[in-house]
């Protein structure tokens, strides 16, 4: 254990070797016709990694078992605003006739996941090789799984026009800290929810504790994810994430922290969201 003179001495020098803090103010605000918000070096990286997308003992092990948290946050969470019909709740087709769409698939990890309680699901992602991974691993599918999927090389800002208020529910998980322009990322993300549906986003707050846990002890001491997969400056924290929730006409329902126990590759909550986070917010109606 770290002695208290040496803790302070480690605390100063990652308060002056971090990323300073930039406010949402200085993301750069939405244009009549925005320009793609898809970093391309993002998108590269985790196209490395596709070969692996399906090795539950991988690199990617932590999003296959972080379904354990993410399907019943979901699940749960469209219960809890009334869209689930009673006669369903306690069923293995719990979400049975509900459309969500999936921004930032991947490989298809959570999406056949929610097919398989059988959500209508559309997963979209930027990255071709990552759909074409979730596409042949869907084909091993039983058919009455694999037919509740549908994927596309697409980015949301791409999607959400051709499909304005489609989706009961929208999931971008382990996705926003991978964005840039957030702000128009989550309005577009908006713009294809239905008023009363919701949108579920797990994410990495804009803390020290997330740099030396989600970067420092993640990608370079532990190996749990490979380097570069994260850039503090992307992360963004819960009352931030809020605010610009709020200017969208959602209320935010639910804000959880997450913990990942690395030693035995299992999540679970917590009531810290120093580091992982989940959030559920409902779209209001339309008073007008």
């Amino acid at each position: 254990m770290l002695s208290s003179m040496r803790f302070r001495v480690l605390y100063r020098l990652v308060i002056n070797i971090r990323p300073s803090i930039r406010s949402l103010s200085q993301i750069a605000p939405i244009k009549t016709n925005p320009p793609s918000n898809v970093d391309q070096y993002e998108v590269d990286t985790l196209a490395k990694m596709a070969s692996d997308w399906w090795d539950p003992t991988g690199p990617l092990k932590g999003l296959h078992s972080m379904n354990a948290l993410r399907v019943p946050l979901i699940r749960d969470g469209l219960i809890s605003t009334g869209l689930i019909p009673k006669e369903q709740i306690r069923t293995p087709q719990v979400l049975s006739g509900i459309n969500i769409l999936e921004v930032g698939c991947g490989g298809g990890i959570l999406t056949e996941a929610l097919a398989r309680i059988r959500a209508d699901v559309c997963g979209i992602d930027p990255g071709e090789k990552l759909i074409q991974v979730a596409k042949d691993h869907a084909q091993l599918l039983d058919q009455n799984i694999a037919s509740k999927i549908h994927y596309e090389v697409e980015t949301v800002e791409e999607h959400s026009k051709k499909n304005v208020e489609k989706y009961d529910a929208i999931v971008a998980s382990e996705v926003l800290e991978h964005v840039s322009n957030k702000i128009m990322f989550l309005e577009h993300c908006l713009l294809a929810l239905k008023p009363g549906g919701s949108i579920f986003i797990t994410t990495l707050n804009k803390t020290t504790a997330s740099w030396l846990g989600g970067i420092v002890a993640a990608e370079y001491i532990l190996d749990l994810v490979p380097k570069n997969t994260h850039d503090w400056d992307k992360f963004i924290s819960p009352l931030d994430l809020q605010r610009v929730l709020k200017t969208y006409n959602c209320s935010t329902i639910l804000v959880h922290g997450m913990c990942f126990e690395f030693w035995r590759n299992s999540w679970c909550w917590t009531e810290s969201t120093e580091i992982n986070y989940a959030l559920q917010a409902v779209k209001l109606m339309d008073d007008s």
